[in-house]
Parts: structure tokens; C-alpha cells; sequence
């Protein structure tokens, strides 16, 4: 009786994670079948779904209105760039406050979440400013050190969380055996946080990629990633749905397909240390 109720249960939830998983899904799928419909079907009602004449004229359109390849690398530059910074300054803060703590560690750490409290718009026209009187507008190095200063709470928070399930016995060892600052992070520390620092650079780089307030207000032509290339497609005209959906498909896809191959890698890293 026991096992027919576990049983029952098991299934329970597996259908319940389906219906949520495709809940969320379903806005990402909507967009790739917008792309291949006309205009007119994009706009019809009721929606059409699969009833439609299917069309690969949305993304030769696109291809031929936009240099695809040009936003594609700033994205690519812009997200790891930050990313890669983020980390190098992360990694060393964090292993401060989880192994050499002060009293005032917890008040820093809060004090660096409440700064994502902070509504961006609130500090842009001073950024702006700064941009433009260092001649960083519409500049990739920029948005690089913007994107990973904004992150930058939520990377230390991560890497804090993780290496305080590493035992710091190991680490005092490794100084009794005459370990240098360098090689106790380098060698020791790194190795045993890779889990959790890959799923931290996964998290990171999709938040980078995702950006678009950033993007759009301090970009114009030559620094402009994939979310100025979706937003290119919003006119005074109006919106062109069906082209619209097809250039966020071709800005999604690439996040799409590496948080795919990564899944594995992202999972163990949220949930390491969870279970000992």
C-alpha cells in the first residue's frame, strides 16, 4: 500500500514539473513558430498553431536587413568579458569571506545584495555621463565592466555559498605543507569548487547575454549585441511580429543551445553541497 502511494506520488509530481516546465517553455516556443508564419498569420485570431504555411522569408530578411554576425560577437565579447572579469574578482573576495571572516562579512554581503535593489534607471544619466566624457559610449569595454559590476553581487553570493561547504581543514593542511595565498586558491580551492564555479559562469554569462536596459541606452551601431538587434525591429511603423520573433530566435539560440549542452554541469553546480 505504501509503495502504490509513493509510486502515485512520484508520478504526481513528475506531471506536475511536465505542466510547469512546458508553462514556461511555451513563450519560446510560440516565438520560433511566429517566425516561420507571414505577417498576417502572425497577427491572425484566433492564433494559428501548426495550421499555417511555413516560411524561411522572416529570417531572409532579416540576414539581409541586419549584419546578424557583428551583434552576434558583441554579445559573445560583451557576456564573457564580464563574465570572465567577474569571476577573477569573485573568486578571491569570496574565498576571504568564507575563510578568513570578519564581523562585519554578513554586513557586506547584504550590503552588496541591496545594491541589486536598486533600480537601474536611477543611476544611468551619471553613468552616461561618465561614458561620454571618457569616450566609452556605444563601446564594448564599457559595457563590459557595467554588465560585470551589476552581476558582481550575485557572483561573490554563489561563490561565498559554495566554498563554505568546502571543509577548511583542507585548506589549513595545504598552508601547513607550505601552500602559498596562490596555490591554495589555484590548486586547492579551484579544483574543489568546480561545480559550483561553472554553474556560477553559466548563470552569469546568461544574465550578460540577456542584458538589454545596458545594451540599448549606452549602444548605438558599433558596441549594439543581440538585444539591440530584437529591439532594431520595433518601428514607428509598428510591430512586424513574424520578423521580430524571427530575430529573437536567432539571439536566443545560441544561449539556447549552450544552457542545453550545459544542463548537466548547471544542475550539479545548484546543488552542490546540497546533499552530504
Amino acid at each position: 500500500m505504501a509503495r502504490a502511494v509513493t509510486t502515485q506520488r512520484k508520478a504526481v509530481n513528475t506531471a506536475i514539473a511536465w505542466a510547469i516546465g512546458l508553462l514556461i517553455f511555451f513563450p519560446i516556443l510560440w516565438t520560433i513558430l511566429t517566425s516561420f508564419k507571414t505577417e498576417a498569420e502572425a497577427i491572425a485570431n484566433p492564433p494559428l498553431f501548426f495550421n499555417f504555411n511555413w516560411t524561411l522569408e522572416n529570417y531572409a530578411v532579416v540576414q539581409e536587413r541586419s549584419d546578424y554576425m557583428r551583434f552576434l560577437w558583441n554579445s559573445v565579447i560583451i557576456a564573457g568579458g564580464s563574465t570572465i572579469l567577474g569571476i577573477l574578482i569573485a573568486v578571491p573576495a569570496a574565498w576571504s569571506m568564507a575563510f578568513v571572516p570578519s564581523k562585519r562579512t554578513k554586513d557586506i554581503l547584504l550590503w552588496m545584495l541591496s545594491t541589486k535593489m536598486l533600480p537601474a534607471v536611477g543611476v544611468l544619466y551619471p553613468i552616461y555621463l561618465i561614458c561620454i566624457e571618457l569616450g566609452l559610449l556605444d563601446n564594448r569595454f564599457a559595457l563590459v565592466v557595467i554588465l560585470m559590476l551589476i552581476n558582481l553581487p550575485i557572483i561573490v553570493w554563489m561563490l561565498y555559498t559554495y566554498f563554505r561547504e568546502i571543509p577548511g581543514e583542507i585548506l589549513e593542511a595545504a598552508r601547513m605543507d607550505g601552500a602559498t595565498l596562490k596555490a591554495e586558491i589555484l590548486y586547492i580551492l579551484t579544483p574543489m569548487a568546480v561545480p559550483g564555479i561553472a554553474s556560477t559562469v553559466l548563470l552569469n554569462f546568461i544574465l550578460a547575454w540577456n542584458e538589454a536596459f545596458w545594451t540599448l541606452n549606452l549602444t548605438a551601431v558599433d558596441a549594439a549585441p543581440l538585444t539591440a538587434f530584437i529591439a532594431s525591429y520595433s518601428s514607428p511603423e509598428g510591430l512586424f511580429f513574424a520578423k521580430l520573433s524571427a530575430a529573437s530566435t536567432m539571439a536566443i539560440a545560441p544561449i539556447l543551445i549552450l544552457g542545453w549542452f550545459s544542463q548537466k554541469q548547471l544542475v550539479r553546480g545548484l546543488t552542490f553541497g546540497a546533499v552530504k
